[in-house]
């Protein structure tokens, strides 16, 4: 008797094991972050906001699935992909390699360079040396900070912050010197700002794939390709059936896709 019983166990957790490899994604759980302005941000009345949040509203509806939005922190948004708090993030995360190492990417949905920025009259021309001795924040966890610390991490001072937000406040503090992020990220949550006007981009684009990848993409977990293959097609109806510019020209006045 026992050994019928667990046999029934044993078919039915397959038959489970079954079901969830066959999942047709008609509900989809997505991971935002909401503390990086325009991308993703909360509105006063509590409610998710941005190009991150409208993007993966779109690509629900070109679907045909229920998405529910999950705000994470950022430092721990792959982790909890992985133990499967939600099923995939739309966070402005960077294709890189080192991230293909834990988790699968769709093609990008948008690609920006990244840039410094300081007060203005800091320095007269970006350079390594005049660099030197100065404080500079970044989110952590980060492609940006990952730079930084790469290339001059010898020569700065490294604030890390676990949102973009707090690197504002000690920007304008005078606690840091400059600043590294998304070069959208800053000017519109940022230098468009009253609190930014007394501060400027400073040094070259920097869009190097080694630090900054192949654009932003929606991170899956590697076993769920058939969900990559979903957002991939959903990618390209938004583009081609004009949802995806009227969102881009909700939030920018220029090209955000790249080339």
């Amino acid at each position: 008797m026992r050994r019928a019983l667990l046999v029934a166990v044993v078919v039915m957790l397959v038959a489970l094991a079954g079901n969830v490899q066959a999942n047709d994604w008609k509900k989809i759980r997505i991971g935002v972050e909401g503390a990086y302005p325009p991308f993703s941000y909360v509105e006063p009345n509590g409610e998710l906001a941005g190009f991150d949040i409208d993007i993966a509203k779109a690509l629900g509806e070109a679907m045909g699935a229920e998405v529910t939005l999950v705000a994470q922190d950022w430092d721990g948004i792959i982790p909890a992909l992985l133990a499967k708090k939600y099923d995939a993030i739309i966070a402005s995360m960077s294709i890189t390699e080192e991230r293909k190492k834990k988790v699968a990417f769709t093609n990008k949905y948008y690609k920006t360079p990244a840039k410094f920025i300081c007060k203005k009259g800091l320095m007269t021309e970006f350079s390594k040396e005049n660099m030197k001795g100065k404080v500079v924040g970044a989110q952590r966890a980060t492609i940006h900070d990952r730079y930084l610390t790469d290339n001059y991490g010898n020569d700065v001072e490294i604030k890390r912050y676990g949102t973009q937000d707090e690197a504002y406040l000690d920007l304008t503090a005078g606690r840091v010197d400059m600043l590294i992020a998304d070069s959208v990220a800053l000017s519109d949550g940022f230098l468009k700002k009253p609190e930014g006007s007394d501060y400027q981009f400073i040094g070259p684009d920097l869009t190097d794939s080694k630090w900054f990848g192949d654009g932003a993409g929606i991170a899956v977990r590697k076993e769920d390709t058939a969900l990559v293959d979903k957002l991939n097609q959903a990618i390209e109806t938004i583009r081609s059936n004009g949802t995806y510019k009227a969102i881009q020209d909700k939030y920018f006045d220029f090209n955000v896709y790249g080339e």
